[in-house]
């Protein structure tokens, strides 16, 4: 299955365009956002989890990386309200679940085989947030492969100036502008290398999510 998988030119999906298609799992849900693969596939998805659904233990060959942005996302290693981040490596296994049901952003298999660091990080805290000139940060993870952050920007204030080694976002709050297109909460950009966008955050601001430098070298279909 192939899922915008031409890495090389930009994508756009807006909350609009959603087309939920049901997991091997009853209860759970995905919006497939980018995929090369049928069931065990480098994917970036949206997952949807109905109340008391539950997936049975399982590894993630090429490591698993989730933004929770609503409800709760629970594994063997806690309960993570809308707002945790979590990373798990390669060689890590889990049994993930929702009481109450969740929504999670997901990438699956798209870890640097040498990253091993599982990263559990609560967003709302205020202490996870730094200042960086016109905007503040919350760190996320850092290697020479890829750079991810959550980014809270001001109104009229410019996203982006470049995407040297490609850029990919999640609008989590407020709304991105690029001339007179405007796009929401649950709209998913990904830019490929050198792209040189005109984002600016609209008149409430924005907050999104953003991982950069991942694309550097397009990947390539099987």
């Amino acid at each position: 299955m192939l899922v915008n998988a031409d890495f090389s030119q930009p994508v756009i999906v807006e909350p609009s365009q959603y087309q939920w298609v049901a997991s091997p799992q009853a209860g759970v849900e995905r919006m497939m956002l980018d995929r090369i693969g049928v069931e065990k596939a480098r994917a970036t998805s949206i997952v949807r989890y109905a109340p008391d659904s539950r997936f049975p233990p399982h590894e993630h060959p090429g490591g698993e990386e989730i933004l929770v942005l609503a409800g709760t996302f629970s594994d063997e290693t806690g309960d993570f309200p809308a707002g945790w981040y979590l990373r798990n490596p390669d060689g890590t296994s889990h049994q993930p679940s929702s009481a109450e049901g969740a929504l999670i952003f997901v990438k699956l298999r798209q870890m640097a085989p040498d990253d091993k660091r599982r990263v559990r990080i609560d967003t709302r805290q205020q202490s996870a947030w730094l200042r960086y000139e016109d905007r503040m940060v919350c760190p996320l993870f850092s290697s020479a492969a890829e750079r991810v952050s959550l980014q809270r920007v001001g109104a009229g204030h410019i996203i982006l100036t470049d995407a040297a080694g490609g850029a990919e976002l999640l609008v989590l709050e407020g709304r991105i502008v690029d001339g007179d297109r405007r796009y929401k909460p649950g709209a998913w950009i990904r830019l490929p290398a050198g792209e040189r966008p005109g984002f600016t955050a609209g008149e409430k601001g924005v907050r999104f999510y953003l991982k950069t430098g991942h694309l550097a070298h397009p990947v390539m279909a099987e």
